[in-house]
C-alpha cells in the first residue's frame, strides 16, 4: 500500500491541484470574492471530488479494463461526475436555498471543473489503490478548500485597499494566485514531494 501521509501532504501541499497544477481556475476566481461562497465551492469540492474517486475506481478497475473499454474512461468520467453534480445541486435547491443561490451558476460549473476530473485521472495514472485513491481525493479537495479560502480573505480585505484602478478585480486576484503559488513551490523543496 502506498504512504498515504506523503499522498496526503503531497496533494494538499506540495502538489495543489490550483495552484501546482493549474485545474480548477474557474471556480477558483470566480467564486473567490466572499468566503462563505468560496467555504461552500471548496467543501462541494471535496464532495465531489472524493465520491467522483470512488466511483470512477470501480468503473475502471471491474467493467473498463476486464472489458477492454480503457478508451471510454473521459466520456464515463465525466458523466460520473455530472450526475454527482446534479443530485448535489439538487441537494442545495431544497436544502440549502440561500447557498444555492449565493453559488449561482458556480455550482453547475463544479460539473467542468476541471480539477475533479483531473484528480480522477491521476489516481488511475498514479495506480492508487482504492484508500490511496480516497486519500488524494480528500487531500486534493482540501488544497482546493485552502486556496479557495486564502485568496477569498486576501480579496475581502483588497476590496477597500487603495489599489490602482487598472488591477482592481480580476488583474489583482491573479496577482495575488500567482503569489500563492510561489509561495506553494516552496514546500516543494522542503518536502521533497511530488507525484
Amino acid at each position: 500500500m502506498d504512504n498515504v501521509f506523503l499522498i496526503f501532504l503531497s496533494a494538499f501541499l506540495v502538489n495543489n491541484i490550483i495552484l501546482m497544477k493549474f485545474l480548477g481556475l474557474c471556480p477558483f476566481f470566480g467564486v473567490s470574492r466572499r468566503m462563505e461562497t468560496a467555504a461552500s465551492m471548496g467543501i462541494s469540492v471535496i464532495f465531489v471530488m472524493t465520491l467522483a474517486t470512488v466511483i470512477t475506481w470501480f468503473l475502471y478497475q471491474f467493467i473498463l479494463i476486464p472489458l477492454n473499454l480503457i478508451y471510454l474512461r473521459t466520456v464515463v468520467f465525466i458523466l460520473v461526475i455530472a450526475s454527482l453534480v446534479q443530485f448535489l445541486e439538487l441537494f442545495f435547491k431544497k436544502q440549502l436555498p440561500a447557498l444555492y443561490s449565493a453559488l449561482g451558476i458556480f455550482l453547475p460549473l463544479i460539473t467542468t471543473n476541471c480539477a475533479i476530473l483531473g484528480v480522477a485521472f491521476l489516481n488511475i495514472d498514479n495506480n492508487f489503490n482504492l484508500i490511496s485513491g480516497i486519500v488524494f481525493a480528500i487531500s486534493s479537495g482540501l488544497g482546493f478548500l485552502l486556496a479557495i479560502v486564502l485568496i477569498s480573505s486576501i480579496r475581502e480585505r483588497l476590496e477597500n485597499a487603495p489599489i490602482p484602478e487598472p488591477l482592481k478585480g480580476l488583474p489583482i486576484s491573479f496577482v495575488i494566485a500567482a503569489l500563492m503559488g510561489l509561495a506553494f513551490l516552496g514546500f516543494s523543496g522542503f518536502l521533497g514531494l511530488s507525484l
